[in-house]
């Protein structure tokens, strides 16, 4: 059974699963679907055609779905869709996608975004992620899973980080992170393999082939996309191939210090 205060307003046409909690003065379209189990605190605003899956956590003044912050956008149906068990803390804003970018914003599940991030129209955003306070994502980037994203770090548009890369908080990225790096500074560059985060989650015989291809890509004055491709020809292991093939797919190019 929900949860429901009877000081939020619930438009007639919305979907709400069980156990749902809804705090007063919290505002819910028409067009919305909660699924199972998510908590929704007071004050929080979900707009337009939002799909939000089953127990995640809304922290107070949160706002999700609202128009995209996009000149071109004329009204078009556009979509925030919401994966399972995310905690989204205060003041944070969620905006759909835009008809230029696919018309969806797509989070995975089992992130955690703090106080006041603000992810931009037609982003895309995978599992087991962490922006921290003020994180800021402009339209059409894609963060990978197991990310994580220092507090007070812009990142432009169409910007693509791999997964399990980190960048340092205020820092300034304008270019693709690779999976398993990591990158700080304004403008953000590599600084080194995500070690970290690395041994949390991967074999110790694939970090040392990770570092092995880092140092062949980043540290040997070679040409990077020559480098990758024989590196995704040679290899066998899939962590380094994943992490070539992401250098040769890149469009804002790789942000590196280029040894002479």
């Amino acid at each position: 059974m929900s949860n429901i205060s009877p000081l939020a307003v619930i438009e007639d046409g919305a979907i709400i699963g069980k156990d749902v909690k809804i705090a007063p003065y919290c505002f819910i379209s028409g067009e919305a679907n909660i699924g199972d189990g998510t908590t929704i605190a007071q004050g929080s605003c979900i707009y337009g055609k939002t799909t939000i899956g089953k127990n995640n956590t809304i922290f107070s003044h949160a706002v999700l779905g609202s128009v995209p912050q996009d000149l071109k956008y004329n009204g078009e149906e556009v979509e925030l869709i919401i994966g399972d068990n995310n905690k989204i803390r205060e003041f944070t804003l969620f905006n759909p996608g835009t008809k230029g970018g696919g018309a969806k914003t797509i989070i995975g599940s089992h992130n955690l975004f703090m106080g006041y991030v603000h992810i931009g129209h037609d982003v895309i955003i995978g599992n087991h992620c962490i922006l921290a306070n003020a994180a800021t994502l402009a339209g059409h980037v894609e963060i990978g899973d197991y990310a994580v994203i220092g507090g007070m770090t812009p990142i432009h548009q169409f910007v693509h980080i791999g997964d399990y890369a980190m960048i340092g908080g205020a820092s300034a990225v304008a270019q693709d992170i690779p999976p398993y790096c990591m990158a700080e500074g304004n403008r953000a560059a590599l600084r080194g393999l995500n070690l970290t985060g690395l041994r949390r989650n991967v074999q110790r015989d694939d970090i040392n082939d990770l570092k092995s291809a880092y140092r062949d890509l980043f540290e040997s004055g070679q040409p990077l996309k020559d480098t990758a491709s024989e590196l995704v020809e040679k290899s066998d292991n899939h962590h380094v191939i994943t992490l070539c093939n992401f250098i040769l797919k890149t469009k804002r190019g790789i942000p590196f210090e280029r040894k002479n």
